[in-house]
């Protein structure tokens, strides 16, 4: 399937759906405290995307139960709001979707609850840092696989490692499109598709501690590291305009 090139008004349109992730994003870091329960942020999140005009895109798809994914110390992505009581010392991930007139927003952070260890303070800043790092890096005629290679190599020179057979991914009028931009090197980097201009796209860098391979919980949402050790998911949305990458779900 080839990968959409975006005109100015669809990146514009794009860039609306984005903003209101990344209003929502920094809304809830900032309101997220102790004694709140994870069903609690899903329905801040929620309420705050409706009332800026869109729709929570994430709600239902693919029978997913709620506006935000809450992924909760261990868990990398996909977390399912429940009646967990945050306390001092847990570590959140807020992955948001929004639909706004037929184009769709995406991204991701991850917090500390109050005071955190240094540990989990060292995997949140990687994944952050290296999503920064690799979107700056971003140029026309570049190939995603080389791509692939920076976020790969950025987490791993932090001494943590990516999650295996999760992905960003291309974004427009699906929420989920071509292609696919694992945070690992498969295959060679100088094999596959190149980066236009026009292309839209998130990247989202999975970082685990000690084992990249996946575990699914029962709740057949919930992903963790086979490690179970604590975790870090940010992403951004991003489109290649003038030869570099602009984010569209920075605030």
């Amino acid at each position: 399937m080839a990968i959409a090139l975006r005109k100015p008004d669809e990146i514009t349109k794009l860039r609306k759906a984005g903003e209101i992730v990344g209003k929502t994003l920094n809304y809830l870091k900032n309101s997220v405290k102790s004694g709140m329960t994870l069903k609690e942020v899903d329905a801040m999140g929620e309420a705050y995307i409706r009332d800026l005009g869109a729709i929570p895109s994430f709600k239902g798809l693919y029978g997913f139960p709620a506006s935000v994914c809450t992924s909760l110390n261990e868990v990398v992505i996909h977390g399912v709001p429940t009646d967990y009581r945050l306390v001092d010392g847990d570590v959140l991930g807020l992955d948001i979707g929004t639909k706004l007139d037929g184009y769709f927003g995406d991204a991701a952070i991850t917090m500390g609850i109050g005071n955190i260890s240094p540990e989990d303070e060292a995997v949140i800043n990687c994944s952050r840092d290296v999503l920064y790092e690799a979107i700056g890096s971003i140029r026309v005629g570049m190939r995603f696989k080389e791509l692939s290679k920076i976020l790969e190599d950025g987490i791993t020179s932090r001494g943590f490692v990516p999650l295996r057979d999760y992905c960003g991914h291309g974004i427009g009028t699906k929420p989920h499109d071509e292609p696919n931009i694992p945070n690992y090197l498969d295959g060679k980097a100088n094999q596959g598709p190149k980066i236009k201009n026009g292309m839209v796209f998130c990247l989202e860098p999975m970082v685990c501690q000690k084992s990249s391979n996946p575990v699914l919980l029962d709740d057949k949402w919930s992903v963790l590291s086979e490690d179970n050790l604590r975790t870090s998911h940010y992403e951004h949305q991003v489109a290649v305009v003038d030869g570099k990458a602009i984010i569209l779900t920075k605030v």
